[in-house]
């Protein structure tokens, strides 16, 4: 692979919690990489103030953190473990609790903020001597070479080339568009409201979720005590509870998770932001390859996203060091096909059972209704296959990259 002429192996635009994971999984082999974040480093830094967004981390998401050399930065912060989940279904009697301790586990999972994530994982990548942390900066134009290569402008006027440009860049990618892949997909018409809340009954470190009519509820515990909610609801109850006093804010919550961890006491500062499905028509092109919410878009409702992310940088990490290895070109539509191939199924797969869940939870014919309920009372009473469920989920299960199987 003939790469003397160009300024970068790779450059990834987008230095979040997927954009720095693959930045620091290729960080120990001799590939000159680029990193660009657009925000700058201390407004990235965690606080003493826990930060409203948090994300459900997997076992397999904590393998990639552990091979990559973040964990103990995030660790050093503040992760939340969780050891069970209880969902319920607000219309019925139907229910379903998953225990790590049936499936000979420590724990189902970690609750930990997105600064906490993104923060650890670019100061790793900072000190691998193969990575170029450009912050803040980002793509402002792209341009095509020979070759399948790319000249890249960013905001502040610097020019690099590159064999390959990955688009960590989220949900509305400039380099999705620039490579000119469409998306398919649709809105909810919901919106997800978040926030830092405190209960006077103990989360007991499980993680709790009503689904109610208008959308799933979900309490999140967090390592002081209270618990990070997300309530998907109509775009209009979602401005509606955000123009509410904390007061009454704290009634209309108690309320909506029908007082399961008692009064809510106190709350923090809340936020709002649409729900969508989306998903690429393709990862790959030649010399371009998407990665995370560039790629795909599913509903929180399982916390799958960013996993599903962390899954897409391992996943092309271990394609583009096996490509080194047998000495083919990163940026060839052979070798970014392998990591389409891989990525693209399960995908596709878990947004459709989220899109499935969403829908079937939000339906409100009596029937559906009383067919819901039993199938949660039916999956909690059948063992292996509530237990095959929570190992799927927890990334014990399935075809793993080898980070995500903790091989470095």
């Amino acid at each position: 692979m003939n790469t003397n002429s160009m300024d970068y192996d790779l450059i990834i635009a987008g230095g979040g919690m997927v954009g720095s994971a693959l930045a620091c999984a290729l960080g120990q082999s001799d590939l000159k990489i680029a990193l660009l974040e657009g925000l700058p480093l201390e407004r990235i830094r965690p606080g003493d103030n826990l930060d409203a967004r948090v994300s459900a981390i997997s076992r397999a998401s904590q393998r990639i953190f552990a091979a990559v050399g973040a964990w103990d930065g995030m660790t050093a912060w503040r992760v939340s473990p969780f050891r069970e989940m209880r969902v319920w279904d607000a219309t019925g009697s139907g229910q379903i609790h998953f225990d790590s301790a049936t499936i000979g586990e420590p724990l189902l999972g970690w609750i930990i903020e997105n600064r906490v994530i993104q923060h650890a994982l670019l100061e790793r990548a900072r000190q691998l001597p193969t990575v170029d942390l450009l912050c803040p900066a980002a793509l402002e134009a792209v341009q095509a070479l020979d070759n399948n290569c790319w000249r890249v402008q960013l905001n502040d006027e610097r020019v690099f080339t590159t064999r390959l440009l990955v688009g960590a860049d989220g949900a509305q990618s400039k380099v999705r568009q620039w490579a000119n892949i469409d998306t398919g997909g649709w809105n909810y018409d919901q919106s997800a409201v978040v926030a830092n809340v405190r209960s006077t009954e103990s989360h007991q470190e499980t993680a709790w979720q009503r689904f109610l009519p208008t959308g799933p509820l979900a309490f999140l515990p967090l390592h002081d005590g209270r618990c990070s909610i997300v309530w998907a609801t109509a775009p209009e109850q979602a401005d509606a509870l955000l123009a509410l006093d904390n007061a009454a804010f704290a009634d209309a919550l108690t309320a909506a998770f029908d007082r399961r961890l008692g009064t809510i006491v106190d709350v923090g500062p809340r936020a709002a932001f649409p729900l969508r499905l989306q998903h690429a028509h393709a990862y790959v092109k030649p010399g371009i390859a998407l990665i995370g919410d560039a790629a795909h878009v599913v509903h929180p409702l399982a916390g799958q996203g960013v996993n599903l992310g962390l899954l897409d940088a391992a996943t092309l990490a271990e394609v583009l060091l096996d490509a080194i290895t047998t000495g083919h070109d990163i940026g060839s539509l052979r070798v970014l096909r392998r990591y389409e191939r891989w990525r693209k199924g399960d995908n596709l797969l878990m947004m459709a059972m989220m899109d499935g869940f969403k829908r079937l939870f939000g339906a409100s014919l009596p029937p559906v209704q009383l067919l819901r309920n039993l199938g949660l009372s039916l999956t909690n009473a059948t063992g292996p296959l509530k237990n095959l469920i929570a190992c799927r989920a927890m990334g014990l299960e399935g075809d793993l990259p080898r980070l995500a199987r903790g091989v470095g």
